[in-house]
């Protein structure tokens, strides 16, 4: 499958806001937002001319040190995904990300399957390995082996639509002759892949249409997509494109206010928008937004804003 954003332009996208509550990504108005508030912005974002919006995926947050900030809400990747895609018309539903080493590869490829079908073709599969060890443990999954598992994910779900029924000899998943239906759309499955290594980086290019970034700083960009086209090169799979992702991370379009949580990146819409270019100018296709506000009224006046002054500038260079 092709990458999704054409050649010679850039895509936005922005995980939504409500459907996590940990307290490092979200502001203090979210805590009381309603269904109806995540389905605002969610068109909101749609109707600014965002491509993709984001949800998030833990199952289980333990109660310990390394989860002090995350809280217990992650809302259910798949179900809200699909509850978002009967309220809006072309946004693409991505998860962002879904850590597959929680499920058996069948059971992503059932899902993210049955979203794509539902939804008319709009899904992304966005994957990583996971980070909270004690999640894994209450799971009952190797912590350890928790990239191998992945990378064995990634192959046995670009095969589970080949055919009718298809099978895996595997070290973590087996399986002889059995169907997975409704196929996606385009009968195989969008699929984006987060990370801060360069095992990610590498699954990329093995197996995935897209990266999602995590840590990185633009001056990594040279590094990214030539260790993505290497990648590619050995799987074969040389010339293909890729959507390359970039955060614009806690965007507040002019001076922030007080009682915002902290702003990575505001100023003018002029800024704001050279920022991103430096970024996008290194090859970098996608570029994924976050957002601030005090209240669900100004969150969205910032997405209108940033899809009607600063995505222009961005792609007129």
């Amino acid at each position: 499958m092709p990458a999704l954003v054409p050649e010679g332009q850039i895509a936005f996208g922005m995980q939504l806001p409500i459907q996590t509550l940990t307290r490092t990504l979200c502001d203090p108005w979210e805590d009381d937002a309603t269904v109806d508030d995540l389905v605002s912005v969610a068109r909101t974002a749609e109707a600014s001319g965002m491509a993709f919006i984001g949800v998030c995926d833990h199952v289980a947050i333990p109660d310990n040190d390394y989860a002090r900030h995350m809280t217990t809400t992650w809302y259910d990747t798949v179900a809200t995904l699909a509850f978002l895609a009967a309220h809006t018309e072309a946004v693409r539903l991505l998860s962002v990300v879904w850590v597959a080493a929680y499920r058996h590869p069948l059971q992503t490829a059932k899902s993210f399957g049955t979203l794509d079908h539902l939804s008319g073709g709009r899904a992304i599969l966005g994957v990583g390995a996971g980070h909270v060890e004690a999640e894994f443990e209450a799971l009952g999954i190797d912590f350890a082996s928790r990239g191998k598992r992945l990378d064995e994910t990634l192959e046995a779900i670009g095969g589970a639509f080949d055919d009718t029924y298809v099978s895996h000899e595997g070290q973590h998943f087996a399986y002889h002759d059995v169907g997975v239906a409704p196929a996606p759309a385009a009968g195989e499955l969008t699929m984006w892949i987060g990370g801060g290594g360069k095992a990610a980086l590498r699954r990329v290019g093995q197996h995935g249409h897209g990266f999602i970034p995590f840590t990185q700083s633009p001056a990594d960009y040279p590094g990214i997509i030539a260790i993505i086209g290497e990648a590619a090169e050995q799987a074969g799979r040389g010339g293909e494109r890729f959507d390359i992702g970039a955060f614009a991370p806690r965007v507040y379009l002019g001076d922030p206010p007080d009682g915002l949580n902290p702003v990575h990146m505001s100023g003018s819409c002029d800024q704001i928008a050279a920022a991103i270019r430096g970024i996008v100018g290194l090859g970098a296709n996608t570029v994924h937004c976050a957002f601030r506000g005090r209240d669900r009224s100004e969150y969205e006046d910032q997405v209108r804003q940033f899809g009607a002054e600063v995505m222009p500038l961005v792609r007129e260079g």
